[in-house]
C-alpha cells in the first residue's frame, strides 16, 4: 500500500547507528583475519567455507558503507590491509578455522538478533535480517563440515525424564552444601557452550601472544589465556562431576610461528571485543542457572572479564588505537562560556 512505503529519509536512530557502527568495525576486522586464513588453507572444503565467510564480511562492510555515505555519516576507520600481513607464515591449522568461524559467528548472531527488534527503518531492519539469515546459514555449513570432518564434539546426552514434574523442595537451589541435585539440561547447555567458546578463545590467545610485538599487548593476552584456562577448568569440573564430557582443548591447532600476521591493535581489539561478548554468554548461563554454586561461579567470571576488558580498553587508549563510537550531544559542554 502506498501509505506504507518506506521513507528512507528518516534519520537513523541511536540504535541503528550503534549497531551499524559495531557491525561495520567488526567485519572490517574479520575481513583482515579471513583474508589471511585463505592464504594458508589446504582442505578444499574448509577453504570453501572460509571463502563464503569472507565474501559475507566484505558484503556487510560495503552495504553499511553505502548506508553511511547516503546519510552523510563519517565512515568508521575500523581495520584495513595495514592491519594484516598476508605473507606471514601459517599460525593456525585448517581445523581451527572452522572452530573460529563458529566462535565468532555466534557472537555476530547475538549482535544481529538484538538489532532487529530495535531498528525502526525498514531498510536497516532488512539489512540485519539478511545478515542474521546469512550468519545462520554460515554456522549451519560450519557445523555440518565439523561433523563431516570428525571435528565436532556433541553436547552431552542425558536420559529422557519418565514424566513432567515440579520442583518440590528449596534444596533444588543448593550448590555448596546439603543435598545437591544433578545439573539440569539448560545448565549443561550453557556450561558446554561456554567451554566451547573458551577453548577457541584460549587457542586464539596462545597464537596472538606468540606473535605480539608490543609488551603491553603480549602481557594482556597472556593474562587472558590464564584467566580463560581457569574458566574452562571450572566449567569442565561441573560437567565431569556428573560424569559428562566437555569439549577438548584446541591448543595443538596453533603453530609455532612467532611472525605476526596481524597488527597489535587488531589482536588487542579482537580479544576485547570477544571478551565483551563473553559477558553476554556468561550472563545467559547465570540467568538460566538454578544452583547457588554455579551462580557464584558465573558471578566470579563476570567480574574477571569486566576488569579484563577495562584494562584492555586502557591499553587501547594509551596507544591511541581506540576508535570512539558515535555518542550523544554533550549539552553541558555546549552550555560552557
Amino acid at each position: 500500500m502506498k501509505g506504507k512505503t518506506q521513507n528512507t529519509n528518516e534519520k537513523l536512530t541511536s540504535a541503528e547507528i550503534g549497531k551499524l557502527w559495531a557491525t561495520y568495525t567488526g567485519n572490517t576486522l574479520f575481513t583482515c583475519v579471513l583474508s589471511y586464513y585463505l592464504k594458508h588453507v589446504e582442505d578444499k572444503d574448509i577453504k570453501r567455507v572460509v571463502e563464503n565467510a569472507l565474501k559475507l564480511s566484505r558484503k556487510i562492510v560495503e552495504d553499511i558503507k553505502a548506508i553511511f555515505i547516503k546519510e552523510n555519516f563519517p565512515i568508521p576507520i575500523g581495520f584495513s590491509k595495514e592491519d594484516v600481513n598476508l605473507g606471514a607464515p601459517r599460525l593456525f591449522s585448517d581445523e581451527f578455522y572452522l572452530h573460529y568461524l563458529k566462535y565468532t559467528g555466534k557472537a555476530g548472531m547475538s549482535i544481529y538478533t538484538i538489532a532487529i527488534p530495535l531498528v525502526i527503518r525498514k531498510d536497516i531492519r532488512d539489512f540485519f535480517i539478511f545478515t542474521l539469515n546469512s550468519a545462520v546459514k554460515l554456522l549451519t555449513d560450519v557445523n555440518d563440515l565439523l561433523k563431516e570432518k570428525g571435528f565436532l564434539t556433541k553436547p552431552p546426552f542425558i536420559p529422557v525424564p519418565p514424566k513432567a514434574d515440579f520442583v518440590k523442595k528449596q534444596s533444588y537451589l543448593n550448590g555448596f552444601f546439603g543435598n545437591v541435585r544433578s545439573l539440569h539440561a539448560l545448565e549443561i547447555t550453557h556450561l558446554y557452550d561456554d567451554i566451547e567458546n573458551d577453548v577457541t578463545s584460549k587457542a586464539l590467545l596462545i597464537g596472538f601472544s606468540q606473535v605480539s610485538k608490543n609488551e603491553d599487548v603480549r602481557k594482556f593476552l597472556l593474562r587472558g589465556k590464564e584467566m580463560i584456562k581457569k574458566h574452562i577448568e571450572a566449567c569442565s569440573q561441573h560437567l565431569h562431576n556428573e560424569n559428562l564430557p566437555s569439549p577438548p582443548l584446541l591448543d595443538d591447532l596453533v603453530s609455532t610461528s612467532t611472525f605476526s600476521p596481524f597488527s597489535d591493535k587488531l589482536m588487542l581489539w579482537h580479544k576485547i571485543d570477544m571478551f565483551s561478548m563473553k559477558i553476554r554468554s556468561y550472563a545467559n548461563g547465570a540467568s538460566l542457572n538454578g544452583r547457588r554454586d554455579i551462580g557464584a561461579m558465573y558471578a566470579m567470571f563476570l567480574k574477571d572479564v569486566g576488569l579484563y576488558v577495562e584494562d584492555g580498553a586502557n591499553i587501547m587508549i594509551d596507544h591511541g588505537w581506540m576508535e570512539q563510537p558515535p555518542k550523544a550531544v554533550d549539552r553541558k559542554d555546549l552550555a560552557k562560556d
